[in-house]
């Protein structure tokens, strides 16, 4: 399928997704930049869908996510169509990037019947390259013509990069008796830390719903979930999470708790998938802070964990080095007390008080981080401020990823 090794931590299959009544999919071979597979998709949502976004805060963001961005406030009944590509991220591209976006939008536009305002665009890969964009426009036609409610799977494959597997992830809740679906699917592996959602997410629902509230929703959802995730601590120029509602369900989930935690769980899980494709990963680890002097600072103490190289060598040789979680907590810049700090590895106490824990044995650590699954638990012991962050470890695979991406 792809032209790395599955990762370790992937899961057995790709889920088995719902459809969602009011969106249908479609992939082609154009060509981009790789050969033999497909790397474009089509979503196209019926009349009367809304569609919210989060997007990269990054500077020298694509020519598409400014586009998106000035796209993603309209209310519209219009529907909606989502045309994305993968081996080429159309960043840094100049005006050049902003032709070729306009090109796609025109011609999806032309072949739908849509407004071109209502078309958004993605690109993923190589930065700097010229978007060779007339092998997209000319697969519009084909595409249009095999959209397919059941093909989200084949979608979440065409925007693959360095991705070894596809991801996507569901959930299925029944609200005033009537059934509501969510269903999405994502890319990432490298060049994660993001800074709104991540990468390139895609979540689809047949819920009812405002732009407006479903905005809100998401913004809230990418915080506690892509805004939580990191593999290398870089932030991407392309990152885009877009989310459609069809509103074909008839069930209005506007301020519905249990719409709003379906929604948390699969937001939730395409975020660990992202983690889990870490490029060259072998560890998930989840990094808990509390006891901080506040949920900022938790945050800052539980990244400069997850981001550190040394902390993320040492998971992948399996090495108990607490020693660099202390280095850590010391470098982030957020308040701390040397001898107020407990640190686990899992439920093994590992430090306390300034020190190493009394009855630490240097066995039992090592011992579980062998697992392929790693908690690293610190408490700062200052305030209530605590925070979850989600990474890797870092292996000499992600080196050879990215040494020979261009290549």
């Amino acid at each position: 399928m792809g032209k790395y090794p599955r990762s370790p931590l992937a899961p057995e299959q790709f889920p088995a997704l719902p459809v969602i009544d009011g969106v249908r999919f479609a992939t082609a071979q154009a060509g981009v930049r790789y050969a033999g597979r497909t790397d474009v998709m089509l979503a196209l949502l019926d009349p009367g869908s809304v569609v919210a976004g989060v997007f990269t805060r990054s500077l020298t963001r694509s020519a598409n996510v400014l586009d998106c961005q000035a796209k993603i406030g309209g209310d519209s009944d219009r529907g909606a169509a989502i045309i994305v590509n993968s081996g080429n991220s159309n960043a840094f591209t100049g005006r050049a990037g902003e032709g070729s976006v306009k090109a796609i939008c025109d011609m999806v536009a032309e072949v739908t019947g849509l407004p071109a305002e209502r078309v958004f665009t993605s690109s993923t890969g190589v930065i700097g390259e010229r978007l060779p964009h007339d092998r997209i426009t000319a697969k519009v036609a084909e595409l249009v013509d095999n959209l397919s409610a059941d093909a989200m799977a084949a979608a979440a494959e065409a925007i693959m990069t360095t991705d070894t597997f596809p991801k996507g992830a569901a959930a299925e809740i029944t609200i005033d008796g009537k059934p509501v679906k969510i269903a999405g699917m994502a890319k990432g592996s490298g060049m994660i830390a993001p800074d709104m959602a991540t990468m390139l997410v895609y979540i689809f629902t047949d819920a009812q719903i405002s732009r407006a509230a479903l905005q809100d929703l998401v913004s809230e959802m990418s915080n506690k979930t892509f805004n939580c995730i990191t593999v290398d601590s870089d932030t991407s120029t392309s990152d885009t999470l877009l989310m459609g509602s069809t509103g074909k369900s008839g069930v209005d989930v506007t301020g519905n708790a249990e719409f709003a935690e379906a929604m948390h769980g699969v937001f939730l899980d395409l975020a660990h998938q992202v983690v889990r494709d870490g490029e060259g990963a072998t560890k998930f680890v989840t990094v808990n802070v509390t006891g901080a002097a506040s949920d900022e600072d938790a945050r800052t103490h539980a990244l400069a964990i997850a981001n550190s190289p040394l902390i993320k060598t040492a998971v992948a040789g399996e090495d108990p080095n607490w020693g660099r979680v202390v280095m850590a907590i010391g470098k982030s810049g957020a308040a701390a007390d040397r001898d107020l700090l407990t640190i686990r590895f899992g439920d093994v106490l590992v430090a306390e008080k300034g020190w190493v824990a009394p009855g630490y044995r240097e066995a039992d650590g090592a011992a579980l981080m062998k697992e392929p699954e790693i908690t690293i638990s610190v408490d700062i012991g200052l305030g209530q401020g605590a925070a979850t962050i989600w990474t890797c470890d870092l292996t000499h695979g992600y080196i050879s990823i990215n040494a020979d991406y261009r290549s």
